[in-house]
């Protein structure tokens, strides 16, 4: 039996505990378990979110203010239905809907989103990046159409650094949080990726 792995990713910002994590299951092979201790809520959530997207199993200990994430492999992604990626990702960089009047921009988001309800697509994902975030947050004029889509299956996402950055991680409402390496990675293996 191989001794664990442990990747101290303490004090790091986003998205360096995903980075590293990343590196240590790719060069992990045989091994039994993998820790990766952070410090920071986002960075855990982040972890998890990589742990499960890679077919592993995860379990969080807490231990001092630090979160312990330990992971064990339990698929491959080579064995995952390969017309799972036949996706759309959609990565949403404002609380705005275009440039010019902010009145405008907030009705054409809401008719945005609203419509994106309405038709068949293979919507897999709804990044938000920057001011975005605060459509995902308490207070959002869209947060029912957002979540209306994540009721439909499609996965919802905002960036953790925004999040703290304009600190609003403790009001984020609907989806879950993301960092950088998972929403590019997100991005790279749709079959479309349509930013707005």
């Amino acid at each position: 039996m191989q001794v664990s792995k442990i990747v101290d990713a303490r004090g790091l910002d986003c998205p360096q505990p995903v980075i590293l994590t990343k590196k240590a299951m790719d060069e992990g092979d045989g091994l039994d378990e993998l820790i990766t201790i952070v410090d920071r809520d986002v960075a855990r959530e982040n972890i998890k979110r990589l742990a499960q997207s890679q077919g592993y199993e995860y379990n969080v200990e807490e231990k001092d203010g630090d979160y312990h994430i330990h992971m064990l492999i339990t698929s491959s992604l080579e064995q995952k239905d390969p017309s799972a990626s036949a996706d759309i990702v959609i990565l949403i960089k404002s609380n705005l809907f275009g440039e010019g009047d902010q009145e405008l921009g907030k009705v054409l988001m809401k008719g945005f989103l609203y419509t994106l309800n309405e038709l068949e697509t293979n919507l897999k994902t709804l990044i938000f990046m920057n001011k975005a975030i605060f459509l995902t947050t308490e207070g959002s004029p869209v947060l029912e159409h957002i979540q209306a889509l994540e009721k439909k299956g499609v996965e919802v996402l905002s960036c953790g650094t925004c999040l703290d950055f304009y600190q609003e991680t403790e009001n984020l409402v609907v989806g879950k949080i993301t960092n950088m390496y998972s929403a590019v990675e997100t991005m790279g293996r749709a079959t479309k990726t349509i930013t707005i």
